[in-house]
């Protein structure tokens, strides 16, 4: 009897050992911005040392990686996509196989708009809607043309380029003497905020959250007065050929983990643990917070959730998972 439990557990223990193996090698994309950055390395770490996968992160951006993701199968994980900018093509994904969802990163969904610095809407209530920021478009002085006015837009290559043209279009801006800017990164677009906040002026643009510059600096959403029109902003403004924009608040964002179907194949127990890592925003607003405050890369983030966020984490894999992880962190 002794014998053949004996044989039994070692069958398992070659059976889990082998399913581990067949992880491989990942690719996690490590997407520029600091939410992104920390879901990415949280995972890179659970799923080497929980998961026995060969795991690293690649650098990705929204548009890019989910368009290699399905031309060539590379990377293997996108950690936080959010796809309202990349709706059309994660369908057609999904429905040819070469993708799979696994879950919400922010269960709470994203937040995106054009946003104004509290003080202003403080010291006049109409600045709140787009009808105040055109008349009062003066107080947005273009950093080097004294003839303009400037709208901060979304870094090239972002998701949030497409939608942020499309609505500096149907909102007929240019017309009124604004240009877009694009800050380059997202570093320099939450500096441009930090800046503006700091010395108290004037500030337009694009943003989101969760993100711990609008946790910090207290904004304000400019409101389009149209509502948010959900089926023309997928069908229309999030897409990079949207002839007749129209003016539309931006819906919720869902933000997903994406992978590929080799990958959610090859390693069914890994991937079961992407469909159950989810995020609050309220949490994330914190994290970022920490980030920030503590000037933390995304590794010393994620050493950081991992060892002070067990009641977190540790729901998303099995018991003999959270050992691994927790020993490797330990070790640290």
């Amino acid at each position: 009897m002794r014998y053949g439990i004996a044989v039994l557990l070692i069958v398992l223990s070659s059976f889990i050992s082998q399913a581990y193996a067949a992880c491989g090698k990942v690719t996690v994309a490590d997407m520029n911005w600091s939410s992104a950055e920390l879901i990415a390395n949280i995972d890179v770490f659970i799923l080497e040392h929980g998961f026995g996968c060969d795991a690293e992160l690649v650098p990705g951006d929204t548009m890019p990686t989910g368009t290699s993701m399905i031309e060539k199968g590379e990377p293997d994980i996108a950690p936080e996509l959010w796809s309202n900018s990349f709706t059309e093509a994660l369908q057609k994904g999904v429905e040819e196989k070469r993708l799979r969802i696994a879950g919400r990163s922010l269960s709470d969904g994203g937040e995106e708009g054009f946003w104004v610095p509290k003080y202003l809407v403080d010291k006049d209530p109409s600045i709140a809607t787009i009808e105040g920021v055109i008349k009062n478009k003066k107080l947005f002085k273009h950093p080097e043309n004294p003839d303009k006015y400037a709208f901060m837009g979304c870094p090239a290559g972002w998701g949030c380029q497409i939608s942020s043209s499309h609505l500096f279009e149907a909102l007929e801006l240019k017309k009124h003497g604004f240009e877009m800017i694009d800050p380059g990164s997202g570093a320099g677009l939450a500096g441009a905020i930090a800046k503006a906040y700091e010395r108290k002026e004037a500030w337009f643009g694009y943003y989101w959250a969760p993100t711990d510059i609008l946790g910090k600096y207290t904004m304000v959403k400019v409101d389009f007065g149209s509502g948010v029109k959900k089926d023309h902003f997928l069908n229309c403004l999030a897409k990079a050929n949207c002839e007749k924009p129209q003016v539309s608040m931006y819906p919720s964002s869902p933000v997903h983990t994406v992978t590929t179907e080799q990958f959610a194949s090859k390693a069914p127990e890994a991937y079961e643990y992407l469909s159950k890592r989810a995020f609050k925003n309220a949490q994330m607003n914190q994290l970022l917070a920490w980030m920030k405050d503590n000037q933390a890369d995304g590794n010393i983030a994620m050493e950081h959730f991992l060892k002070n966020y067990e009641s977190t984490w540790t729901p998303w894999v099995s018991s003999a998972v959270a050992q691994k992880v927790k020993k490797a962190l330990k070790q640290m």
